[in-house]
């Protein structure tokens, strides 16, 4: 494939590309398996396209591929992959992108200021910036100002932030991966008409990648699937099959509270208000509480509470004597207790997985907590490799963790969080990233520690999650 060194300059408003791969294959770095092969795929000028796929196939490659930046030194490209005719290099300046992690991309300490970089890069005139930055962020249901630190944002507010950057720009290609991922249902819908009238004119290109297909469907043009060794387009009429149907999970009777919050609030140093105001819950033994509601109003803060990653700076977060047990000095406030105290008893997934990734092989991670906790290796590496067996993760046991799909990174951290048996669950968008048959794998075994007599707490917009798992829902 050929390639340039560098972006051209940058264009604003350049009108729409065209898009062609033939036999389009990529292997990243460090890894055997061919992340895409085989990738046949014309996208004609102002089409909007759909890109589906199984966790893993290779979808946030392709966009990679398609903006450009597959940079990282000793990854093979096959086949021929063009943008308007060049090299995908040269059209970066044409280009709008909203990659998996919204923090990978901002660059700059006030939102405003954010969404006006790329703006200004693109050599608008200074009189027409800030009406396009503030319509950008108007249009993506941004909730704060121009000059909301970045820093102080949710990360569903992240999503809504660099997507309005993009859309700031009118490129000819706009590339979006799990645009609705991170968002509260109301967000989502607003994220989805956003994109839908900033393209209805046909003066960009789009694909977008989601594992929520349903409601992107009357916005689209095309399905395609990513596929081992290719793509496949959908017929038109073309419906997903819904992943809860026939699904069937166990059950688990009442138990006693394990962890409780007692008015528990939190506020960052510096900051006007709260992130989380003085909030009561409890978590039971054997039951799922659902912590749901709008980006912005502390969901993620009460879960690093709950998980004992926080001290609260109002009211407590305590632990039973039965979830204390033998923790040195007997201290019933989980972020006084020691690392490998709290990963014996509380499990935690984090709002971004990569923050919690501390080795280098996707064994050696899942072994970690379980010999922190005590465990002898022998017993350690089995516990791990029946993990990445149940969360289809055993292909990639020597990988690097960062070199994994988004969805795959998520089905890591989860199992991470059960490796050492914990008895209390916090998990923060457990399900982000997943296919039907990931995800129904997922909900399966949280049900099963929830049956186990395991005390689970979700952060989640997904509603097919609370539907299916929680017992109890805490709406803030």
């Amino acid at each position: 494939m050929t390639t340039t060194r560098g972006p051209s300059p940058i264009r604003a408003d350049a009108g729409p590309v065209r898009l062609v791969a033939r036999g389009l294959g990529v292997r990243h770095p460090s890894r055997r398996a061919w992340a895409l092969t085989g990738v046949d795929l014309v996208v004609e000028p102002g089409e909007r396209i759909l890109l589906t796929g199984a966790s893993g196939a290779g979808k946030s490659t392709l966009l990679a591929a398609l903006a450009g930046i597959l940079d990282a030194e000793g990854t093979e490209v096959a086949g021929e992959l063009t943008v308007d005719g060049g090299a995908p290099h040269a059209a970066r300046g044409r280009l709008g992108l909203l990659a998996q992690d919204p923090d990978s991309q901002l660059v700059m300490t006030r939102a405003g200021d954010d969404v006006a970089f790329g703006v200004e890069n693109a050599g608008l005139p200074p009189e027409g910036i800030w009406p396009r930055v503030d319509e950008a962020l108007a249009a993506v249901g941004f909730p704060h100002g121009r000059d909301r630190p970045t820093q102080a944002l949710s990360g569903g507010e992240k999503q809504r932030l660099v997507l309005a950057g993009a859309l700031a720009r009118r490129p000819g290609l706009l590339l979006l991966d799990e645009p609705t991922a991170q968002l509260d249902p109301d967000g989502a819908a607003l994220v989805r008409s956003a994109v839908a009238r900033a393209t209805a004119d046909r003066t960009a290109t789009v694909l977008v990648v989601d594992h929520d297909a349903q409601p992107w469907l009357p916005l689209v043009d095309r399905v395609v699937e990513v596929v081992p060794g290719g793509v496949v387009e959908h017929p038109a009429g073309w419906r997903p099959v819904p992943r809860t149907a026939g699904l069937q999970l166990p059950a688990a009777p009442d138990g006693p509270v394990l962890l409780a919050a007692q008015a528990a609030g939190f506020t960052y140093r510096g900051s006007p208000g709260p992130a989380l105001p003085p909030t009561t819950t409890a978590l039971r033994a054997g039951r799922a509480l659902a912590v749901t509601g709008p980006n912005g109003t502390g969901k993620s803060t009460l879960a690093l509470l709950l998980a004992g990653l926080r001290a609260p700076t109002t009211g407590r977060v305590t632990a039973s004597d039965e979830l204390t047990g033998t923790v040195r000095n007997g201290y019933d406030e989980p972020h006084r207790w020691r690392a490998g105290e709290l990963v014996s008893r509380i499990g935690t997934v984090f709002q971004h997985p990569e923050q919690q990734f501390l080795t280098g092989r996707l064994r050696d991670e899942l072994a970690l907590g379980p010999l922190r906790s005590g465990e002898h290796a022998a017993a350690a590496r089995a516990t791990a490799d029946e993990l990445l067996e149940r969360l289809g993760l055993t292909a990639f046991a020597d990988a690097n963790p960062y070199t994994l799909s988004g969805g795959q990174q998520r089905r890591l951290s989860v199992a991470t969080a059960l490796a050492t048996a914990p008895r209390v669950l916090v998990l923060d968008e457990p399900t982000f990233g997943q296919d039907a048959a990931t995800w129904r794998e997922l909900v399966t075994l949280l049900a099963e520690q929830r049956a186990a007599g395991c005390a689970v707490a979700v952060v989640t917009h997904d509603a097919d999650l609370v539907a299916v798992l929680a017992d109890g829902r805490l709406a803030l």
